[in-house]
């Protein structure tokens, strides 16, 4: 195991703490002014027992990440609530279900590469890339020469997830989202 710093912690990361294995579902850097410092509030599940808690990390505390066997996989297909995955190594297939993936299946597309992290020969977490390539679906029509704003609008995406774009987005065009917040980066 390694110690990693609190603002190291990324979704989908494994951390031990409180004598147990827990796998981070969301993460945010937040900074409040005045007195307080910074810290890392991290959303997790115990990989064990399924329950969530939400802690509280300051940025200078340090994190045990568990030890993993991280599996270089391919999305393949989806089969119902199941997903199925293919080890590059051996070609060995695994299907996880979508309450597996919490809230990660609407960034995956046929052919995305993850990693799966695997604990005791066990699969407990799915590393998403830092961003993932997505085409729009559904929106409002864009508004013309609408660069230099502030306001959002909803965008479903082909994978049925939706997502805050700019308005200058148009149905039918590609667009790179985070995949540790879901929010929109650029157009591709």
């Amino acid at each position: 195991m390694a110690k990693v710093s609190a603002v190291e912690i990324r979704v989908g990361n494994l951390l031990e703490w409180d004598k147990r294995v827990w796998r981070v579902l969301k993460c945010y850097h937040v900074h409040v002014g005045g007195r307080g410092g910074a810290f890392m509030q991290v959303e997790m599940k115990d990989i064990e027992a399924g329950t969530k808690t939400n802690q509280r990390f300051r940025t200078e505390d340090k994190v045990e990440r568990t030890f993993v066997d991280q599996r270089d996989m391919e999305y393949l297909y989806q089969d119902g609530d199941d997903y199925v995955f293919m080890d590059k190594q051996s070609y060995e297939q695994i299907t996880l279900g979508a309450d597996f993936l919490e809230g990660q299946s609407g960034y995956l597309l046929p052919n995305t590469q993850v990693q799966i992290n695997f604990h005791n020969n066990r699969a407990i977490g799915v590393q998403l890339p830092p961003s993932v390539i997505l085409t729009v679906a559904d929106t409002e029509p864009g508004i013309k020469n609408a660069s230099a704003t502030n306001s959002f609008k909803s965008a479903t995406m082909e994978t049925g997830m939706i997502v805050q774009v700019p308005p200058f987005i148009n149905q039918g065009e590609k667009i790179k989202i985070n995949t540790d917040d879901g929010s929109y980066m650029e157009r591709a």
